[in-house]
């Protein structure tokens, strides 16, 4: 179901300075979760000063990737703007779908330099290492982990980890450290309440398992092709180290999860958690103010981690957005003095305090930001080692075929971890060859 949400209408006095003929009906396209309630407040001010009005189009998560790219791949005039998923990017280049905004950057002195790196080349860039610009970055996010502090500050766990596994029970460096202390909490007593260890990624239907898969993968050697050959898919995306990551996963899934979560991506990993039912969470970060803010384990009751290490990596999943001008719309002088004052410092500033994460240098390298709440410096640090799943035209096909076998695997127990990376090389080679890439 779509959630439509329309922000309130700028005042009579305003509009009739704007000029009524001036003023346009701006529609903004984005999933529907905690950020977007932030970009709703954010945008006011936009209202404001502009004179435009905005509506959102808000769909969940589960539905966001279907019913976004069928508006787009149909040309519809729904969207204005949109904020798509980094893997839509070269879709929404090569399609036509989204308009590209090198010259609108120069001419109204918006440059990448200004960003993130890995937001640049994550959301914005196609062919990727190109300065060709189809987006601004809008929404910086990543995999990471949250832990419930106040159990691992208990005496009583301290010591009986200490003797167990000779080391301090803190958040983990490790993707070993990271199982052990799993292992260590499936099927404890806290409280009189029998908990688990670890809430992870297992969905089948989108996009989930993919997503959380990823964050041991890569840390054990799992890469899509070679800088000298990005399309080579065999011995490196079915490596014997990639298959030992995929078995990993298995490992965590199968020792320390909570029964009943052979299928859960977001907003269940934040459902356990919130509740109480595991000691750690894997999700992407911009659940961490909402955490915060939680009367059952916020306050200081969490913690925040960057996704460990593996023994051939350090690398976490990218998620977040850029914000691109459908080609489609008839308004796209308005929508593009949106990205214009969503570029400000002042704004992405706002932005960051009113829960979304800016991508925009001034803001996250200011001296007062690692400090600014308790997650701001696993941000940081997890922007950092972050790397994203193929943003071909093609990403769907090749999700859908990563979600199938891994799913198969991790959660079915089908096969073995090396004969489900080597269907998905065939599965890979197949949607390659037919576009002419291999």
């Amino acid at each position: 179901m779509t959630i439509r949400y329309t922000a309130p209408a700028v005042a009579t006095a305003l509009l009739a300075v704007a000029g009524a003929a001036q003023a346009d009906d701006l529609t903004l396209c984005w999933a529907a979760w905690d950020p977007a309630n932030a970009l709703i407040e954010l945008s006011k001010d936009f209202e404001e000063k502009s004179g435009h009005s905005m509506s959102f189009e808000f769909v969940p998560w589960p539905n966001f990737a279907d019913r976004m790219l069928n508006e787009l791949n149909s040309g519809g005039q729904l969207c204005d703007l949109m904020i798509g998923d980094s893997q839509w990017i070269g879709l929404g280049a090569e399609a036509g779908h989204y308009v590209k905004l090198n010259d609108f950057f120069d001419a109204n002195g918006i440059t990448m330099d200004d960003f993130i790196p890995a937001t640049v080349t994550g959301y914005s860039e196609w062919p990727k290492g190109t300065p060709n610009y189809w987006a601004l970055p809008a929404f910086g996010d990543v995999v990471g982990w949250t832990y419930r502090k106040d159990w691992f500050e208990r005496p009583e766990l301290q010591a009986e980890f200490q003797e167990k596994y000779g080391r301090e029970l803190k958040a983990p460096e490790t993707l070993d450290e990271l199982k052990d202390i799993a292992e260590f909490f499936q099927n404890r007593d806290i409280d009189g309440t029998t908990v688990y260890g670890a809430a992870i990624y297992t969905e089948r239907g989108s996009e989930g398992i993919t997503m959380g898969v990823t964050n041991a993968l890569y840390n054990y050697g799992f890469s899509y092709g070679t800088p000298e050959e990005p399309y080579k898919l065999e011995g490196v995306v079915n490596s014997p180290e990639a298959a030992k990551g995929l078995e990993y996963y298995k490992a965590l899934y199968d020792c320390c999860t909570p029964p009943g979560s052979s299928d859960w991506y977001m907003s269940e990993d934040i459902d356990a958690y919130k509740s109480g039912q595991v000691a750690l969470q894997m999700n992407f970060a911009f659940i961490w103010p909402g955490v915060e803010a939680d009367p059952n384990v916020g306050g200081g009751k969490s913690g925040y981690f960057p996704n460990p290490a593996g023994p051939d990596g350090h690398f976490a999943q990218l998620g977040g957005q850029g914000i691109s001008v459908v080609s489609y719309s008839d308004s796209q002088d308005a929508a593009l003095e949106y990205i214009k004052w969503f570029a400000q410092p002042e704004v992405q500033s706002k932005w960051w305090e009113l829960g979304g994460y800016s991508a925009l240098k001034a803001v996250v390298e200011d001296p007062g930001f690692a400090t600014s709440q308790p997650y701001a410096q696993t941000f940081l640090d997890s922007m950092a080692i972050v790397k994203d799943f193929w943003a071909e035209p093609s990403y769907a096909s090749l999700l859908l075929s990563m979600q199938d076998r891994v799913h198969s695997y991790v959660v079915a127990g089908e096969g073995t971890a090396q004969e489900a990376l080597d269907k998905l090389v065939e599965d890979w080679t197949e949607v390659f060859e037919d576009e002419g890439k291999m």
